[in-house]
Formats: C-alpha cells, sequence, structure tokens
C-alpha cells in the first residue's frame, strides 16, 4: 500500500494500462479483462487487475495532466514493480489529415514543462517511447484496419490554451495530437528503466473544431484497448 495506491502486494500486474478516468478504468476492465477485481479505490481512483489472454494485466486510472499521472507511473513502477505502462486515452488532432476516431500512437512527446523538470535543470530531455512496444502497437492497429498515424504528440500542461502561436508552431513542426500526460509517463518510465507507450484516440479535432460526442467516444476506444493489449504480449 502507498499513499495513493491501497493496493495489496501482488495485486498490481507488471503490465499496467492507465486511463485518465478512473471510469475508463473500470469500463475497459468490464469489457476486456476476465475475472477482474477492483485493487485501488483511494480518492475514486480505481485500479482493476484480471486477466487477458492468460496474461495478468492491471488498468488503473492516472487523473488528468501529468502531476497527477506521475504519482502513479511512480508509484506503480517504484512500489509495486510494474514494467510496462501503457496510457489509453484521448487526444486533440491537430494535422488536417488526422481524423476523429483514428489511433494515435505516439512516438515523442514535447512539452513545456513536466513535473520531472527538476530533476534535469537546463537539460531539455526528449521523451520518447518504447520502440518494441511502438512496433508491435503498429502492427496490431494495421490488423485492426483503422487509420493509425505515428510520430510526435504535445502533452500540454493546460486544458483551456490561449496559446494559439504554440499551438501554431506544433502545427508546422508536424505534431499529430494533444493531450496531457504521455511526456511525464515516458520520463519516469525511463527514469526507472520500464517500458511505455500512448495509444490514444482522437476525440475532437482541434482546426475543424468536430468532436465526437460521449457515446462515440465509448463506442470508439474498444480498438485502442485492444492495440494496447496485443503490443504488450505480442
Amino acid at each position: 500500500m502507498t499513499i495513493h495506491i491501497g493496493a495489496a502486494p501482488g495485486d498490481i500486474a507488471e503490465t499496467v494500462l492507465m486511463p485518465g478516468d478512473p471510469r475508463r478504468a473500470k469500463w475497459a476492465a468490464e469489457n476486456f479483462l476476465q475475472n477482474a477485481t477492483c485493487i485501488n479505490d483511494v480518492r475514486g481512483m480505481s485500479g482493476f487487475t484480471g486477466t487477458w489472454q492468460g496474461h495478468r494485466v492491471t488498468i488503473q486510472g492516472s487523473g488528468m495532466g501529468m502531476p497527477s499521472l506521475s504519482i502513479y507511473a511512480n508509484e506503480l513502477i517504484r512500489d509495486y514493480g510494474a514494467k510496462t505502462l501503457i496510457r489509453i486515452g484521448s487526444c486533440g488532432g491537430m494535422q488536417d489529415h488526422v481524423g476523429l476516431r483514428d489511433i494515435v500512437i505516439a512516438m515523442t512527446s514535447t512539452t513545456l514543462s513536466t513535473p520531472s523538470r527538476g530533476f534535469f535543470r537546463e537539460l531539455n530531455f526528449a521523451p520518447c517511447a518504447d520502440f518494441g512496444l511502438l512496433e508491435r502497437a503498429v502492427a496490431a492497429a494495421r490488423g485492426h484496419g483503422v487509420t493509425t498515424h505515428v510520430g510526435g504528440i504535445y502533452s500540454s500542461d493546460v486544458f483551456y490554451d490561449e496559446r494559439q502561436d504554440l499551438n501554431d508552431q506544433m502545427v508546422r513542426h508536424g505534431i499529430l495530437a494533444v493531450e496531457m500526460e504521455a511526456a511525464e509517463l515516458y520520463t519516469v518510465a525511463a527514469r526507472f528503466g520500464a517500458r511505455a507507450l500512448a495509444v490514444l484516440t482522437v476525440s475532437d479535432h482541434l482546426p475543424t473544431g468536430a468532436a465526437l460526442s460521449s457515446d462515440e467516444r465509448e463506442s470508439s476506444f474498444g480498438e485502442m484497448v485492444e492495440i494496447a493489449l496485443e503490443a504488450a504480449f505480442a
């Protein structure tokens, strides 16, 4: 048991999927895992452990934003021995060719700042995904026939962003999408020698303002979970 995770030793699998929303963790556990049990509900941040095709998997909510994600990633790796962490979540498409419901697999994640910034001082650390997970996720996505984009994303530390000039530069430099957690996940994983990846579903589109409804989001997120699981255990 840690400050933020109430699981007992052995309750958490070496492979952890991390949606931001704890209710999405519950939904994914109910729909993709066998014999899933709740192993954490501290502060309402639900976590579940079960099996997928015979492999033990934990699905643990991370909360919104890099500070919250950092807490859970640190404790999962340091205190519970997690070795593979895959973020599953939504993102906003930033390029014209990135459409709603597309899958974005993040090779790298650009950011203005993360909770780990103090470790590096003047160094601009470049957080990136584990290549093995990345390679298998791309293969899994192709197998599902879903439109997939692989490249750099932007992890923002604010949701209500008013920096249009910054967004313009992200688009100009080929950033595919924006979300709020991956850069810190990649950094924490690198620090502890763990593997990390972010597999994201495009739920809204910044250039056009188009967005999925709540029901459309839920029905579209299943492929993302399957791709993440196949990447972890291929």
